[in-house]
């Protein structure tokens, strides 16, 4: 089999990463922001996004980017679980105004994610935060999020919603105008079907595939890169979702996942606009 590690290492150079769980946090995680950055940096990377499901980041990357003396910059971003007050628009426009550049829909604390139970490492009970009224309209709450997300030129992310809410959400971000992501479509939570994927994109909706999922096997790479030449590159994004504790490093399975996309025939232009130019996109560097 052909070694692609010399061509995937180049490919990382300038790019990012828009999913990373890092420490401190209230679940186990392999490495501390500082370490992110610099292992980024050693990969050539510009930049990766600190997820925390919650609390926000935002300060956690400020301090990063003056202390940590990394060529790689740390983004904030902020998940609107209950820790933060669920939907709740204050926790939205706070952490933008200090710089976040996504916010992510309910994740852990979703109704969706909640039917299959608690994810590893949940310690308290609470009730499924959804998006939809009684009546599955969306809540007054979410066009007031979507508002603000669009004034502050910000990404908003659909998180661990169930398919339903997740496009309901996305068509209406999209005509509200907002930039708009499809989190990992392949988790087993989450999933939604190749054509609705297509059909999202084709509204302005960037989707992202995630190798955590294939790790997990809720979806084999052969499968993924079906998708991605299905809805284009330039409607996709790549990311790690890594961190864990016990699990490899960020930068280490971002090289992993270049290298098999690499293997599936992606061309170096496709798989530039899935790490590079995409998440320029997002992160509203364009």
């Amino acid at each position: 089999m052909k070694n692609f590690d010399d061509k995937a290492s180049e490919l990382m150079k300038g790019g990012y990463d828009l999913h990373i769980h890092t420490l401190p946090s209230v679940f186990p995680r392999s490495l501390d922001c500082f370490q992110l950055v610099k292992e980024a940096s050693e990969a050539g990377m510009k930049g990766v996004v600190l997820k925390s499901h919650y609390e926000s980041t935002v300060a956690r990357a400020i301090l990063v980017n003056q202390y940590g003396h990394a060529e790689a910059k740390a983004y904030g971003a902020v998940a609107l679980n209950w820790p933060v007050g669920g939907l709740n628009v204050y926790a939205v426009e706070n952490a933008l105004r200090f710089g976040a550049k996504i916010i992510w829909m309910p994740t852990r604390d979703a109704a969706n994610s909640l039917t299959f139970g608690n994810m590893s490492g949940d310690f308290f009970d609470r009730p499924g935060i959804t998006i939809l009224d009684q009546k599955g309209h969306l809540k007054n709450c979410v066009y007031e999020i979507m508002d603000v997300v669009k004034r502050y030129n910000a990404t908003l992310a659909s998180g661990h919603l169930s398919p339903e809410e997740s496009v309901i959400l996305c068509k209406e971000g999209r005509r509200r105008g907002v930039r708009m992501v499809l989190t990992h479509p392949e988790f087993s939570r989450t999933i939604v079907p190749a054509e609705i994927q297509e059909e999202l994109a084709k509204e302005g909706v960037f989707i992202e595939k995630v190798w955590l999922n294939v790790v997990q096997k809720s979806v084999s790479i052969e499968q993924m890169v079906s998708t991605i030449r299905r809805i284009g590159s330039g409607s996709a994004f790549i990311t790690t979702d890594r961190g864990q504790k016990g699990s490899p490093h960020p930068t280490i399975e971002m090289h992993r996942f270049v290298c098999a996309l690499l293997e599936q025939g992606l061309k170096d232009s496709e798989i530039r606009d899935l790490i590079h130019n995409v998440p320029e996109v997002i992160l509203g560097l364009e």
